[in-house]
């Protein structure tokens, strides 16, 4: 993978046991001090930026909260809560999606349990929910739902639903980054830097897709940056040269005009000291000044034709 002048290469990729993967790249031929800035950015953007899918909420028929008993059910609400938050989603689209669970038992409740739509994948489908005892009916509807980062249960104040029990949503398809850095000296003593990353995800993303993802939004991020700077640059420049004829004589005093005494006294009264305060003004705004009237104006005019070259239109 391309990244300005780097090339980053993958030297190992695997699935584990539990379902997540990992895999390791490396980034050779940087300057001293350079691996510790893109190890650092990396990693951070890896954990802190990347999107992924969870379960928010859940309602269990003639539940009302989280420290409700449900009879048949070997565990309690709290640790229910606390298995779903380790199922592993992938989602094709970002909005709000339910899933639906309705079990007779007895059975083991696991996610393949759970019916979701076919936009929602997921991950662990072997992940333990919960037991039921007896022949009780089990019935859970599932909110679900993307975003970035962790979610606190409490922080779930607005688009609450009725008799849903929110649950801490943790979205983040990046477990773990670890980097370090090797020196490298060549056969003429140079030092270069070589950078070993080592990425671990839940399995709803590749560590081939988690850097590809983190390593786009570094790059747009810095694109986006060098954007603003060019068009205000541009701006700058284009402001610049609708001034250029004038520039030699926005700093003159007016006094160097030689004007008659009613016009000059007109400037000065309005605050116009310089060429430069001068030419803000266009005729009609001059003309709007006290006590200077056409005459006055034309003497204006016909200075700055003369004496500057300059013609107010």
């Amino acid at each position: 993978m391309n990244t300005s002048n780097l090339l980053m290469e993958c030297v190992k990729s695997e699935k584990l046991e539990s379902g997540s993967m990992y895999g390791q790249f490396q980034i050779q031929s940087l300057m001293p001090g350079q691996g510790i800035t893109i190890g650092n950015l990396l990693r951070r953007v890896l954990l802190g930026d990347l999107g992924g899918t969870a379960i928010t909420g859940v309602r269990i028929a003639g539940i009302k909260d989280e420290f409700s008993l449900i009879p048949g059910v070997r565990e309690d609400i709290l640790e229910i809560l606390l298995n779903l938050k380790g199922i592993v989603l992938k989602s094709k689209i970002s909005n709000r999606q339910f899933g639906r669970l309705r079990l007779h038992g007895p059975a083991v409740i696991t996610a393949s349990s759970i019916q979701l739509s076919s936009e929602v994948e997921i991950i662990n489908p072997n992940h333990y929910i919960a037991t039921i005892l007896d022949t009780h009916l089990l019935e859970i509807e599932f909110k679900i739902e993307s975003g970035i980062g962790y979610r606190l249960a409490n922080e779930l104040f607005s688009d609450k639903f009725e008799d849903f029990i929110e649950i801490d949503a943790i979205f983040m398809p990046v477990q773990k980054v670890d980097f370090k850095i090797d020196n490298v000296y060549d056969n003429s003593a140079t030092l270069t830097e070589r950078l070993i990353i080592d990425v671990w995800t839940n399995g709803s993303i590749s560590p081939e897709q988690a850097i590809f993802s983190g390593s786009k939004l570094i790059r747009d991020l810095f694109k986006f940056v060098n954007e603003q700077k060019i068009n205000k640059e541009k701006e700058i420049s284009q402001e610049k040269n609708s001034l250029k004829p004038r520039d030699p004589y926005i700093h003159i005093a007016i006094e160097e005009l030689q004007l008659s005494v009613r016009p000059y006294n007109c400037l000065k009264r309005a605050q116009i000291n310089t060429i430069g305060d001068l030419l803000e003004y266009s005729p009609e705004k001059l003309l709007e000044l006290k006590n200077f009237g056409r005459k006055s104006a034309d003497e204006v005019f016909a200075t700055l034709k003369n004496k500057l070259g300059i013609v107010l239109k």
